[in-house]
């Protein structure tokens, strides 16, 4: 039997996002009373609310938006790989991490580099990726790279060196999944952006199906 593992944060008020960011709201405008049939809500947040996909216009101003942005790599066979054990807190996934654990075509890979997922607060010591990581998965056919952490690249960063390595490579982003129950080994990704006209990024409903 098929089995469905959701790896999508659940969005909600107090949600941890980026320092600075919008946070998550969520008001109800129209209420189920006398006259009134429905229950209706407005809601603010991020484009990088929980588990999102990054737009090239993130970090590109000539990027395309969410909108725009082809949906083919959010779909299909996905790779998971554990590195929570020999990646620590503020390191970068190298090349070196990911050797043995690839398999020869590896269209999407997912990372897990939080022993386990921080849903209740911040953490600013996140991994990240390396440019070389980045290379290396292109090098096997790469074409989506999905983290449970916040990005691909450090908190810190003002350069945003492993987005542009994607960015060079075609790749497409997922960032804060949460991979905590998942078995490593191989299933099918289905992780959407929302059609979104002039978003740099969108939350997504991201779930793996296990292979027959």
């Amino acid at each position: 039997m098929t089995r469905i593992f959701d790896i999508s944060q659940t969005i909600r008020p107090g949600i941890p996002v980026w320092p600075g960011d919008s946070e998550f709201t969520l008001d109800r405008t129209w209420h189920i009373e006398p006259g009134c049939p429905v229950n209706v809500s407005a809601m603010t947040m991020s484009t990088h609310t929980g588990s999102h996909a990054d737009s090239r216009l993130h970090f590109d101003k000539n990027g395309i938006d969410c909108a725009n942005t082809d949906l083919a790599a959010y779909i299909g066979p996905a790779t998971l790989i554990d590195l929570s054990d020999v990646v620590p807190a503020g390191a970068l996934v190298e090349p070196r991490h990911l050797e043995a654990a690839l398999p020869g075509l590896a269209e999407r890979v997912l990372i897990k580099l939080f022993k386990s997922f921080p849903h209740d607060g911040w953490d600013s010591d996140f991994p990240a990726m390396s440019p070389d990581a980045i290379h290396l998965l292109a090098s096997h056919g790469c074409k989506l790279i999905g983290l449970d952490v916040p990005s691909l690249d450090r908190e810190d960063s003002k350069t945003l060196d492993a987005h542009f390595a994607v960015d060079k490579a075609g790749m497409a982003i997922l960032e804060g999944l949460v991979l905590d129950d998942v078995p490593v080994g191989d299933y099918e990704l289905i992780a959407l952006p929302l059609k979104i006209q002039g978003a740099d990024g969108s939350p997504v409903r991201a779930i793996l199906r296990s292979l027959p």
